[in-house]
């Protein structure tokens, strides 16, 4: 039974929370940046980023991780209190659904996130809300969370409003928090620890991937998803030089 305070419950999930990100973030840029880092340099990478550069994202992404850890208490306080509409019986909707209600939260949040995400590159808007994440014009995985408080806000009403008015398992929950995590990270990866193609294939072509969004650090104006593409497709905001150079690669296949 989930019966602790509120505070309790914030103080736990801000460790869960900066703990995820160090390991998640801390293990790829590890990787990338450390372990893999002498083969990636005969590829001549464009860029190398700056302790100063890292040292702001986490200090970003630590406050994110406060911002995030509220919101996570609300959410299970809320459950608690029979205001949410998360579930833990599996088979209260049915084993189907966990897959079909998961797959439609990434839609949802996706929309959601190209929206706001626009709206935060408003030039009225933009300093306040999201000028700290595009201090890394080249971003590493410790950019992934490195939001300014205000947009941290505005990101994590998204999931304290859906489990209002979606029924979601616990299960589902972890599932999409996951999957946000992982897919923030491998997207802030820069423009040339993967080759363009990754993970970009026939299917691909409609998924957000580390070329994708590194586009959008060095240009701004393109490309506001977080998981998919065809926001950025139908509402013109795919940058053009970009899909030549995928079907480029494509074609090469």
């Amino acid at each position: 039974m989930l019966d602790h305070s509120f505070w309790f419950y914030g103080v736990a999930f801000f460790g869960i929370i900066l703990g995820r990100y160090f390991l998640v973030a801390g293990g790829t840029y590890l990787c990338f940046y450390w372990l893999l880092r002498q083969s990636l340099e005969e590829q001549k990478l464009q860029q190398n980023p700056s302790w100063q550069s890292i040292k702001r994202d986490i200090e970003l992404s630590v406050l994110s991780a406060a911002v995030f850890a509220i919101a996570s208490a609300l959410i299970v306080s809320g459950y608690g209190w029979n205001l949410t509409l998360i579930y833990s019986d599996p088979q209260q909707y049915g084993l189907w659904y966990l897959g079909i209600s998961y797959g439609l939260v990434l839609i949802l949040q996706d929309a959601y996130f190209y929206f706001t995400h626009r709206l935060f590159h408003h030039p009225s808007l933009f300093h306040w809300l999201h000028q700290g994440h595009h201090r890394s014009r080249y971003p590493t995985p410790w950019t992934s969370f490195a939001f300014d408080p205000l947009e941290a806000i505005i990101s994590s009403l998204f999931l304290v409003g859906i489990v209002l008015i979606i029924p979601l398992h616990f299960i589902t929950l972890i599932a999409v928090l996951t999957t946000m995590t992982i897919w923030a990270v491998l997207n802030h990866l820069g423009i040339d620890r993967f080759p363009l193609s990754f993970p970009h294939h026939w299917l691909g072509k409609w998924f957000i991937g580390p070329a994708h969004h590194s586009i959008h650090h060095l240009k701004y104006t393109f490309h506001y998803g977080l998981y998919f593409t065809f926001w950025d497709r139908f509402l013109n905001t795919q940058d053009a030089s970009y899909e030549r150079r995928f079907n480029e690669q494509s074609s090469k296949k």
